[in-house]
């Protein structure tokens, strides 16, 4: 029975150690994100297509290389 007689929940305030670790670990992945969004984000979008870019061309056989 959870109601006010006073012995109810009483959780602790997170530490110093754990509110800097969950503030760089939430900083660490936005900033993965939107890494990733500026690498992927277009072809995600469907604005380009993933095989443009890369640097490798359609070349023949036996054609020098650039």
């Amino acid at each position: 029975m959870a109601g006010p007689t006073g012995s109810g929940f009483h959780p602790h305030l997170p530490g110093f150690k754990h509110k800097f670790l969950a503030k760089a670990l939430g900083a660490s992945m936005w900033f993965f994100i939107f890494y990733r969004a500026r690498e992927d984000g277009p072809k995600l979008l469907g604005l380009r297509h993933p095989w443009e870019g890369h640097g490798h061309g359609h070349h023949e056989e036996g054609a020098p290389h650039h």
